[in-house]
């Protein structure tokens, strides 16, 4: 370990929770899970992020806690499209050097681009970059209009030294993929000499969609960011300030960030002072634990970039979720939800209000559509569904020529292991419907998320609670995902609508804003008459910090950072 490292960071490292006080120069975070990955071109996932967004740097990233607004990082200024939208040159900033010693240059960014399409696979966020930039979230190995011609012309340098993305067709949410703490860059050199591939046509295809969770980038760094790594183990990583940073000497010289799997344990330590940011848990955890006591504050009311929703399947296949698979009050057919109506009656047999009063302390806000209402695009003016039994009944007697009303039904729901919120969804709903006529019977059960991620992926799951937290800052990731028939979800509902199809890909090739909003509109018009989800009330975002912590507050927290705890980076940071 470095010498420079004092004995109470060191012990910290070492000892975890047991340790004394945090010092003003050392930043702990204690967190209930360990980091994954430390490469970029692998992290898909909260922990990791964390830190690999303080390790590398993206050419831009979001401006304060704006989600429309950039800022350059290691761009020397923000492009501008042209080429009808096709086409980005990025000027480099100068005198950048990576925690290897060695320079930045325009050679390092084409790397790590080509390589993230190179290698992007299943466990990897570079599928939104490959959709941009090849038209396919696929690699080669899946998909074999993927040749090493088209990566290398998406992504390459000019004779002057310039970064030139060149996209198939215009993509408005490209500049905001970018700022994804995935697409830091890399060292060039330094990751060749590591064994990582060596950014060449005639070794590419050895790579494509290839597996780096055991790579040397997964446990070792060398970016351009405020922080290097020092030391990773099995619950610990240690971060030390980059003296050569080019945005100027952090405040905080030291991060910790240690694996403490109880809440209780990390509560404990937040409130000693043992721990300066930690994963506090729910809203009711934050309120009962750490509200109001002495050296804590509460960030309250922040914007958040995810929804949830209850999934209701149009076309289920699995013969063994179905029950009897009729409309005879001892099952439901297969496409059971494709009656509008039977989706609209249980849109309103939801009690929304008491869901915001109960599960979100009355902090929640109804949302007209899947998108989070912080995202441009968003439908403010779309109407939406509220808890009315009368109308609930009306709509189950029409379902199905009447034969629901007569006949009844029976639907095996089911939610994740320690999703309370969907949990607590599904038996509000289950009270309310079973309400209205004896026949009506909705069974709840708790299953694996390493099942349920399986079975809603092949339409096996017949109502489910779900949510999405945002990628990147576009409405798109949310209306394709949710609302369009290539979307990731469009198993799990098999909802589909020529109409919402199609102004979906209209809006993704529009750069107007003004005009994407209108599409949007009309998609979320379209989702209220046709109803293929419930959409949950959003909760806002609170965050527990240290009194003597500088650096964050609620105009400056960005969602786009959410997992780092203060929506900024640490080198904003400082302890009084």
């Amino acid at each position: 370990m470095k010498k420079t490292l004092s004995t109470a960071v060191v012990s910290i490292f070492l000892l975890g929770a047991a340790s004394a006080a945090a010092p003003k120069d050392t930043l702990v975070i204690q967190q209930a899970a360990t980091v994954t990955t430390l490469d970029p071109g692998l992290a898909y996932d909260t922990f990791s992020l964390q830190m690999i967004e303080n390790i590398y740097e993206t050419l831009w990233t979001h401006k304060g806690g704006s989600l429309t607004q950039m800022t350059p990082l290691l761009a020397s200024k923000l492009p501008t499209y042209t080429n009808g939208g096709r086409t980005l040159v990025v000027d480099l900033r100068r005198g950048v050097k990576f925690h290897s010693g060695n320079p930045m240059t325009c050679a390092d960014a084409e790397y790590t681009y080509r390589r993230n399409l190179v290698t992007n696979n299943a466990d990897s966020a570079n599928w939104f970059i490959a959709e941009s930039l090849l038209g396919t979230q696929a690699n080669a190995r899946d998909d074999k209009s993927v040749t090493w011609a088209r990566i290398a012309g998406a992504v390459k340098c000019n004779a002057a030294g310039q970064l030139v993305f060149t996209l198939p067709k215009p993509d408005p949410a490209f500049m905001a993929k970018m700022t994804f703490g995935g697409q830091g860059v890399i060292d060039r050199a330094w990751a060749i000499r590591q064994g990582e591939w060596d950014g060449t046509e005639r070794t590419w295809k050895d790579w494509a969609g290839k597996d780096l969770s055991g790579g040397k980038l997964a446990s070792s760094a060398s970016g351009t960011g405020a922080y290097k790594l020092v030391k990773r183990d099995a619950d610990n990583v240690l971060l030390t300030a980059h003296t050569a940073y080019w945005g100027g000497a952090p405040a905080i010289k030291n991060v910790i960030m240690q694996k403490i799997g109880e809440l209780a344990a990390r509560q404990q330590a937040f409130l000693k002072g043992d721990a300066d940011l930690i994963e506090a848990g729910t809203r009711s955890n934050v309120d009962a634990q750490l509200r109001g006591k002495p050296g804590v504050v509460i960030l309250d009311n922040l914007p958040t970039t995810g929804v949830q929703g209850l999934f209701m399947n149009n076309n289920v296949k699995s013969a063994s979720a179905l029950g009897s698979g009729k409309l005879d009050g001892k099952g439901i057919p297969a496409n059971f939800f494709s009656d509008v109506n039977v989706r609209k009656a249980m849109a309103y047999a939801f009690d929304y209000d008491r869901f915001n009063r109960d599960v979100l302390r009355s902090k929640g806000t109804v949302r007209t559509m899947l998108l989070p209402d912080s995202f441009p695009g968003y439908s403010a003016g779309t109407r939406t569904y509220t808890y009315d039994p009368v109308k609930a009944t009306e709509y189950f007697k029409k379902a199905w020529d009447g034969q629901v009303w007569q006949n009844g039904f029976v639907i095996n729901a089911n939610y994740r292991t320690g999703h309370v919120l969907g949990q607590v969804a599904l038996e509000l709903l289950k009270q309310n419907v079973e309400a209205l006529n004896p026949r009506f019977r909705i069974n709840i059960n708790v299953e694996p998320w390493s099942e349920q991620s399986a079975k809603f992926q092949k339409s096996e799951e017949v109502m489910i609670p779900m949510g999405w937290g945002a990628d990147y800052a576009d409405p798109d990731n949310f209306m394709t995902t949710f609302y369009s028939s290539k979307g990731f979800f469009y198993p799990t509902n098999n909802w589909k609508d020529a109409g919402a199809d199609r102004w979906i890909e209209q809006a993704k090739q529009t750069t107007d804003p003004a005009q994407r909003g209108k599409l949007y509109k009309q998609v979320a018009d379209l989702a209220y008459e046709q109803s293929p989800y419930i959409v949950l009330p959003a909760d806002t975002g609170v965050r527990a910090l240290r009194s003597n912590l500088k650096g964050v507050t609620s105009a400056t927290f960005n969602p786009m950072r959410s997992f780092s705890f203060t929506g900024t980076f640490i080198r904003e940071l400082s302890k009084k």
